[in-house]
């Protein structure tokens, strides 16, 4: 997934930084408000993180914007106010999820995970597909009941085509998802991390529309 965080706090967004990029997926992370907006303008995100007090105002004012021009992006939001009136106000408002501060991010990675499988239409952390069983939540896979093992960036390839089954997925699109904005990419990452992919999930577990991109294979 690529993930915008909106934090202005710079040792606790450094952290949650870490924790998400660690997971393989793509953050881009902004301070204020307005480099939110520029951020949600020019890139196509699958998940906000978003305090709710920051120098430039309140996260509940941007989440209703949001809402209100119907942007559906799942939205957690980070914040210190754990009154149940402020729980309840930022549901309200279009929120997914609600996470008080201080928080572990082994919670965060699974509330992210939580949120993005509602998204998808499927609630089920199992998934079994053309013998492979996936379980979303503890991001691990067995084929043939034998465990395999995926880099965090191996993971997260494999979770987009999952997310999208039977969608073509560009290249360009397959970089957005696993990387930040101004990440140095070679070439060929992405052919690289599908070969490793189909060597150790099984040859059809992805399928390549030459020129155009790559797919889930059918079960």
């Amino acid at each position: 997934m690529r993930i915008l965080l909106i934090e202005d706090d710079t040792v606790l967004g450094a952290a949650v930084r870490d924790q998400i990029a660690g997971d393989g997926q793509s953050v881009d992370w902004v301070t204020r408000l307005d480099a939110a907006g520029a951020a949600l303008t020019g890139a196509a995100y699958d998940l906000v993180l978003l305090d709710l007090m920051l120098p430039d105002g309140r996260g509940i004012g941007f989440l209703k914007t949001l809402r209100s021009r119907g942007d559906v992006t799942p939205v957690i939001i980070l914040t210190a106010l754990d009154q149940i009136s402020d729980r309840i106000e930022g549901l309200n408002a279009g929120a997914d999820d609600y996470l008080v501060k201080p928080f572990d991010l082994a919670e965060l990675s699974a509330r992210i995970g939580s949120v993005a499988r509602r998204y998808t239409g499927n609630p089920n952390p199992i998934i079994n597909h053309s013998g492979l069983e996936i379980d979303l939540a503890s991001r691990s896979i067995h084929r043939d009941g034998k465990p395999v093992q995926l880099t965090a960036r191996e993971w997260a390839l494999f979770e987009a085509f999952l997310s999208r089954p039977g969608q073509l997925l560009s290249k360009a699109q397959l970089e957005d998802k696993l990387y930040a904005f101004g990440a140095e990419i070679e070439s060929n990452t992405i052919e690289v991390h599908v070969s490793r992919l189909r060597k150790k999930l099984g040859a059809g577990i992805i399928e390549t529309e030459r020129g155009m991109g790559y797919r889930l294979g059918a079960s």
